[in-house]
């Protein structure tokens, strides 16, 4: 670093580290996070978490899953959300999923929850499977 005339020596010559994302992993809509304390609550997980993933396959490349969890193993992430409803994410799925939302869908044609993820470049009509830019993994038929 180079000093500037009249204002002193620079702090440090190291280069300074990118600052921290401030795009949290995942959120949830009210409406999400009501049914998510019902259907815990239901299955006997009060104190549960809801665990977002990502696995390979659908007809774009990969598809979203989302099972009940008592814990978090160690490389998972924890999003405490602003509703309460914790949600957990492994590792390799943040990549691909960060800063996206879970919403609950109520309507005549279906009912579940849905995922809406801003590094999406292309999606299945079924709303479950979707590919990233640097991600496109390997689409499979429709089943």
């Amino acid at each position: 670093m180079t000093s500037i005339p009249g204002m002193g020596a620079p702090i440090t010559k190291k280069p300074l580290a990118p600052a921290p994302s401030l795009t949290p992993i995942v959120t949830i809509t009210e409406r999400a996070a009501s049914r998510a304390r019902q259907l815990l609550a239901e299955r006997g997980h009060a104190e549960g978490m809801l665990r977002l993933f990502v696995v390979g396959g659908g007809c774009s490349g990969y598809q979203y899953g989302m099972a009940i969890a008592d814990a978090a193993d160690a490389d998972d992430r924890v999003v405490e959300t602003e509703s309460g409803v914790r949600v957990v994410v492994d590792t390799d799925s943040i990549r691909m999923i960060s800063g996206a939302e879970i919403d609950y869908v109520e309507d005549l044609m279906k009912s579940g929850f849905t995922i809406y993820n801003p590094n999406a470049v292309a999606a299945c009509a079924c709303g479950s499977s979707f590919q990233t830019a640097a991600n496109p993994g390997t689409p499979r038929p429709c089943a």
